[in-house]
C-alpha cells in the first residue's frame, strides 16, 4: 500500500497534464479518442481496481471467510500493474515533446521508436496476464478473456510435447487446470512471444480450431446459404497472371436468383467433406439483393478464414437482407505482400463481373473487413482507383491496421498489457507479412513492391504536414510543452540516455522478448501503409467509416487516417467505442457490449447501401502518367 501511495502522488500531476490537453488531438470535437486520452483512462482504470479491493479488504479482512493470501496477491498484481503504467506514461511524455505538433505517431523508426522496443523487450509484463488481465476492458468480457489466455498457454506448452492435434487437444485440456488456479504461472507463460506466434502461425489446422473456438457459438441460421467457392483465375479486361484458385465463401440469409446456378455449384469447394452448403431453403427463391458486402476477414495477415468470422457474418447477411461474400485470401508467410492485396482485388473484380452468380444486380457493394481486413479494404480502393476500375460505394473499416511500420505512438504504448495484441506478436506478423520471416534475401522480397515514384518520399515522411496545415494558437502548443518532458540526461558511464526520471525505475523481466525492428522501405509502401500514401492516391476513395477502440493499441491509427481523408475533402467517418478489445467482432457472442459493436458496424454497412448520393462512377482521377507509374507498381 505504501509503494501504490507512492505512484498514486507520482501519477496525480502527470495525469492533470495529459487530461489538460489531450483533447487537442482529437479527431474532432465530438469524437473523443487518441491515444492519450486511452491511458489516462486505463491508469485510471487500475486505480479503481486498486480503490474497490483496498475497501473489500478493509471491510472483510476480519471475517473467518476473508482470503487473505489472495487478497494479497490481487494487490500486489495490480501495484506491479500500476508502476507499468507510471513508465507507459512517462514514455508518453516523450512523445509529446518529441513528435511534430498535433501528431500522434513519432515517424522514425529509429530514436523514441527503437527506445519504446528496447524498453517493452526489457519490461516486466506479466502481471497483466495473469490476475490483472483484461482489467482495462467491460466486466462482461473478463471472464471470457481469462479463459482465452488460459486456453492459449495450456495449447503453447502441449503443442511442444505433441505432434498430433488430438495429443495437444487432450494435454491442453489436463494442464489448463494448473494455470487455472495459479494466475502468475500463467502471466509468466504467457510473455514469451513465440507461444502465440506458434499458434497463429506454424499449425494452420489448430489457429483455424481455436479462432472458430473464440467465436463461442455459431449463431447459424437453417435459411441459409453457405457456399465455400473457388474461383480459377480468368482475364477479364484486367491483365492477370497465372495464379492458383482464389477462395472465398457466399453467404446468404436467403437463396436468390443465381445463386443455386449450376455455374456457381461447380465453383463450389469441399471443405473436408461434404460441399459447405446449408439449405432449409424455401421452395420460392427471392428476387436478386441490390446489396452485396464483399468482406475480408482480420488476423494479421498470418491466421483465420472466412469460416472464423463466420457467426457475425451470417447475422450481417440476415439483417441486411443481402448477400455476403468473404474472401480467403493467401496468409504470410508462404505469401507475403502483395499476394493478399492482389487475389482480394481479383474476387473484388470477379465479383462486380459476375454478380448474376451472387444473387445480385450489380447496384451497390460495399468492402468490409477488420483488422488486416481493414487495410486490405482500403488498398483494394486504392488500387482500384489507380485502374481505373469501379469502386465500392463505400468501405467500413474496423479497428484498421493502416500504418505498418514500428513507429511509437501513445496508444502503441496500450501493447504492453493487450493480451489479445501484444506487440511481440502484432511484429512478428507484420514482418511475415512483409516477407521478413521468410528464408528469402530481402532483395527478392522487394521484388514484388518496387518503390514508388519519386515523389512518394516527400508524401511519407511529409504526410503529416497536411494534416497542420490550419495553424493553431501558440497558447495550445505552450501547453502541451508544459506537458511534455524530455529525456533525463544520461549519465556519465551509463550505456545511453534514460527514458525515466532518475527516482524511478519500471518492473524488469528475467528474460528479455525477442524484439526486433525491421527498417525495410517494404512497411512504407502505400499498399501497405495507407497512411503513408500521397495525397494523389487517397483522392478519389469511396466514403470510409472506421469504427475503432478506445483500448486498441491501433487506435491512433484510425485518427491519423481520418484526419488525413478529411485534409483531403474525402469523406469519413469516425466511430469510437469503449472498453472493448481488438478483434470484438470476433467476440460478438460473448456480451451485449460486444454485440452492440457489432451493430454499429452493421449500421454503417446500412448507411453505405441507403445513401441517397448516386453509386460513384468509374474514375481515374491520376493523370496518364502517375496512372502508368502505380500499373507498373501493381
Amino acid at each position: 500500500m505504501v509503494t501504490i501511495q507512492e505512484h498514486a502522488r507520482s501519477l496525480e500531476p502527470v495525469l492533470a497534464g495529459f487530461s489538460s490537453i489531450y483533447h487537442h488531438f482529437d479527431f474532432d470535437p465530438h469524437v473523443h479518442a487518441n491515444g492519450y486520452r486511452s491511458l489516462v483512462k486505463v491508469v485510471r482504470c487500475c486505480l479503481l481496481h486498486i480503490i474497490q479491493k483496498g475497501r473489500y479488504i478493509a471491510s472483510n479482512r476480519r471475517s473467518i471467510f476473508f482470503r487473505m493470501a489472495h487478497s494479497a496477491g490481487e494487490m500486489e498484481a495490480y501495484c506491479s500493474a500500476l508502476c507499468q503504467l507510471r513508465a507507459l506514461l512517462y514514455l508518453a511524455q516523450r512523445l509529446l515533446h518529441d513528435n511534430s505538433h498535433g501528431n500522434l505517431f513519432f515517424q522514425e523508426e529509429s530514436g523514441l521508436s527503437e527506445s519504446f522496443l528496447q524498453e517493452y523487450a526489457s519490461m516486466h509484463k506479466a502481471c497483466f496476464y495473469g490476475r490483472c488481465v483484461g482489467f482495462q476492458f467491460t466486466p462482461a468480457i473478463r471472464p471470457s478473456l481469462q479463459s482465452i489466455t488460459i486456453g492459449l498457454v495450456a495449447f503453447g506448452e502441449n503443442y511442444k510435447k505433441h505432434q498430433s492435434g488430438i495429443g495437444v487437444a487432450a494435454g491442453s485440456l489436463f494442464t489448463s487446470g494448473k494455470y487455472a488456479l495459479d494466475p502468475e504461472l500463467r502471466g509468466q507463460e504467457y510473455e514469451p512471444s513465440h507461444v502465440l506466434y506458434l499458434i497463429l502461425c506454424q499449425v494452420e489446422q489448430h489457429e483455424n480450431m481455436i479462432a472458430e473456438s473464440l467465436c463461442l457459438g455459431n449463431n447459424s441460421n437453417k435459411h441459409c446459404v453457405n457456399r465455400a467457392l473457388s474461383v480459377s483465375p480468368e482475364p477479364f479486361d484486367l491483365p492477370m497472371v497465372s495464379d492458383p484458385t482464389r477462395m472465398m465463401r457466399l453467404i446468404s440469409s436467403e437463396l436468390r436468383e443465381g445463386q443455386d446456378s449450376e455455374k456457381l455449384l461447380a465453383l463450389c469447394r469441399s471443405e473436408g467433406g461434404p460441399i459447405s452448403l446449408s439449405l432449409g431453403l424455401k421452395a420460392k427463391k427471392c428476387p436478386p439483393s441490390p446489396w452485396l458486402v464483399v468482406h475480408y476477414h482480420g488476423g494479421g495477415f498470418v491466421a483465420q478464414t472466412s469460416r472464423s468470422h463466420e457467426p457475425y457474418l451470417k447475422s450481417w447477411s440476415q439483417d441486411l437482407g443481402a448477400p455476403l461474400l468473404s474472401v480467403d485470401y493467401s496468409l504470410a508467410p508462404e505469401a507475403p505482400f502483395p499476394r493478399a492485396l492482389e487475389e482480394c482485388f481479383y474476387v473484388y473484380c470477379w465479383a462486380i463481373k459476375n454478380h448474376n452468380l451472387l444473387g445480385w444486380t450489380g447496384e451497390r457493394v460495399c468492402l468490409a473487413g477488420d483488422s488486416a481486413g481493414g487495410n486490405l479494404c482500403i488498398t483494394v480502393s486504392m488500387r482500384a482507383v489507380a485502374h481505373g476500375v469501379r469502386l465500392p460505394d463505400g468501405i467500413m473499416a474496423a479497428y484498421p491496421a493502416i500504418l505498418l511500420t514500428m513507429y511509437a505512438s501513445p496508444s502503441r504504448l496500450l501493447s504492453l498489457m493487450d493480451p489479445l495484441l501484444p506487440l511481440s506478436v502484432l511484429s512478428r506478423c507484420l514482418s511475415a507479412y512483409a516477407g521478413l520471416s521468410l528464408s528469402l534475401s530481402l532483395s527478392l522480397s522487394l521484388s514484388h513492391t518496387p518503390l514508388l515514384f519519386k515523389d512518394l518520399k516527400q508524401g511519407a515522411s511529409n504526410w503529416i504536414h497536411s494534416i497542420l496545415e490550419s495553424t493553431r494558437a501558440s497558447a495550445v502548443r505552450d501547453t502541451i510543452s508544459s506537458v511534455a518532458i524530455p529525456p533525463p540526461s544520461s549519465e556519465q558511464n551509463s550505456e545511453g540516455p534514460r527514458e525515466f526520471p532518475a527516482s524511478f525505475e519500471p518492473l524488469r523481466s528475467e528474460q528479455c522478448a525477442e524484439m526486433k525492428m525491421d527498417s525495410s522501405p517494404i512497411f512504407r509502401n502505400p499498399y501497405m501503409s495507407p497512411l503513408l500514401a500521397p495525397d494523389q492516391m487517397l483522392r478519389g476513395l469511396p466514403p470510409v467509416h472506421i469504427v475503432a477502440c478506445a483500448l486498441d493499441p491501433m487506435l491512433d491509427d484510425s485518427v491519423m487516417f481520418a484526419k488525413r481523408l478529411r485534409n483531403v475533402e474525402q469523406p469519413v467517418t469516425l466511430c469510437v467505442v469503449d472498453d472493448l478489445p481488438h478483434g470484438f467482432l470476433s467476440l460478438s457472442q460473448l456480451s451485449k457490449e460486444t454485440r452492440e459493436a457489432s451493430n454499429v458496424c452493421l449500421e454503417r454497412i446500412r448507411e453505405i447501401f441507403t445513401s441517397k448520393d448516386p453509386p460513384l462512377e468509374i474514375v481515374a482521377l491520376l493523370d496518364k502518367k502517375k496512372k502508368s507509374e502505380l500499373v507498373e507498381i501493381l
